[in-house]
């Protein structure tokens, strides 16, 4: 049995996992670089050790220095959360060959959910429905032309060993084709040092939904249930829910038997997701496995009570799946925004710097998984991830409600989040309606919308902000200097929007 588990990540997964590991009774083991000496899951983990620089490279990212802290400890597992090494197949066989307990899906199955082609072809011959393209990877730009002629435009040129969004192009024309080909080449090789690359049609109004599935080591498999994922900026999610407006019932259990086939197909165990397209017809393409935790994973735990964190360990553990697919239920909505360091104005360029101060939302219904506290500082080197806020309630109206005042509540100073475009998302009639897709900023203009509700925040704000200081100013006159210090602020956010 696991007794104790090295946490090879860092931020509020790593303190997500901690969480889980002391209600078992388990003892974790925190890796830091030099710029996270001070951060909370270090302090939180049993024990820490230092394993390198600032840069990913030469710390999350060294897989010897994590083995050596791993020996050195004496943990027995790793959890490797998401990001990182979390989907790294020769990481998984150093751990393997170590006899370490990768709390994940076995190397092997890894790779194959990594290389978009061989899971591509074992979706096709377990018959789960696959995005129409090329049979296998085009050698070259000339040959990808012919694959976008036959199938037509637009096309997707992907990277196979992409992912998170990353080696994507969409292309319209033989031109724009020939120089994403350029692009994408070089951005695998850049990330990934290899390069491969497929063609994919481009389908139009499309929903990113995705079931969590889960397989333990006897082979049973279940799925809890689908995330709607479609509110995305250049294929990077924002804002998650559950359950999604577009699935009734029966397409639930429908693509869920299709889950169960694909987690078989690539003989799958411990928990991932099962990634789809659903297309403006209602059709459903599968795209990918992506074989770790998600980052959305705490909406999936407010609607169906599991801890899948624990689900993780015991089945890393032996232990069989502890219920079956008709014990499980959906209850109530959950939404989770991805709160991110970002500057909405300058093309969501990485805000980075010291937080002074930070106020978490709390109260019914409301969940705030971060490693936020004050003082602390979001570092350039890493993902500009600092918070998921996730709301629950009985109904979508309840859950949007409460999202919409735990992003009032939520302040974090020092740096700009992406906090103020959510706020304009959740109002819109169109998200209300659930009317929604990958596009939806572009479609619906949600950034024009954004500076409009800026502006006029801005200004009732400013005005509130001159009429108190003027009132104030009747009884103190020695303060009328305060006028415009106080309405500094707002302007800036005014000359900014």
């Amino acid at each position: 049995m696991i007794k104790k588990i090295l946490i090879a990540n860092r931020g509020e997964i790593a303190l997500r996992v901690i969480r889980t590991c002391q209600a078992l009774g388990i003892k974790t083991v925190a890796v830091y670089s030099d710029e996270d000496y001070n951060s909370l899951h270090v302090k939180k983990a049993t024990e820490a050790y230092h394993i390198g620089e600032a840069a990913p490279k030469k710390s999350y990212l060294n897989q010897q220095k994590i083995l050596d802290a791993i020996l050195a400890s004496g943990a027995d597992a790793i959890h490797p959360g998401y990001g990182f090494l979390s989907e790294n197949s020769d990481f998984a066989k150093l751990c393997e060959k170590n006899k370490i307990n990768f709390i994940g899906p076995s190397a092997a199955s890894m790779e194959l959910c990594g290389d978009k082609m061989r899971c591509k072809a074992a979706m096709l011959k377990a018959k789960v429905p696959t995005i129409p393209g090329s049979p296998d990877l085009v050698k070259d730009a000339d040959e990808a032309l012919d694959i976008a002629n036959k199938i037509g435009y637009p096309v997707l040129l992907k990277s196979v060993f992409g992912g998170g969004g990353r080696g994507i192009r969409l292309v319209n024309n033989d031109k724009e084709l020939r120089e994403a080909f350029e692009t994408v080449t070089g951005e695998s090789m850049a990330a990934f040092g290899k390069s491969a690359i497929l063609v994919e049609k481009f389908l139009e109004k499309i929903r990113h939904i995705e079931y969590q599935l889960v397989r333990d080591k006897h082979g049973n498999a279940v799925h809890t249930f689908e995330r709607e994922c479609s509110i995305q900026r250049r294929n990077q999610k924002l804002i998650e829910q559950t359950p999604s407006p577009a699935v009734d019932q029966k397409t639930r259990e429908r693509i869920g038997e299709l889950v169960i086939k694909a987690a078989e197909a690539v003989d799958y165990t411990n928990l991932g997701t099962a990634e789809f397209l659903r297309a403006d017809n209602g059709e459903f393409y599968f795209i990918e496995i992506n074989a770790r935790l998600q980052v959305e994973h705490p909406i999936t735990e407010l609607v169906t009570g599991l801890d899948l964190v624990k689900l993780q360990i015991d089945i890393a553990n032996g232990e069989q799946i502890p219920f079956k697919q008709k014990d499980l239920k959906m209850n109530g909505y959950a939404i989770e925004c991805r709160i991110n360091a970002e500057d909405t104005f300058l093309d969501f360029a990485p805000s980075t710097g010291h937080v002074p101060d930070v106020t978490i939302p709390s109260g019914p219904g409301v969940r705030c998984d971060t490693y936020l506290y004050p003082g602390c500082t979001v570092s350039p080197f890493y993902d500009s991830l600092m918070a998921k806020l996730c709301t629950w309630g009985q109904t979508f109206e309840e859950s949007r409600t409460r999202m919409l005042n735990a992003l009032d509540d939520f302040y974090i100073q020092g740096v700009e989040t992406s906090i103020p475009l959510y706020k304009t998302i959740l109002k819109t009639k169109e998200y209300k309606e659930g009317n929604l897709s990958t596009d939806f900023l572009a479609r619906f203009k949600v950034l024009d919308k954004l500076k409009s509700d800026i502006k006029k925040d801005t200004i009732e704000k400013q005005d509130v902000a001159l009429a108190a200081a003027a009132l104030y100013s009747t009884y103190y006159s020695s303060t009328i200097k305060a006028i415009p210090e106080s309405s500094m602020h707002w302007k800036s956010k005014l000359d900014r929007a």
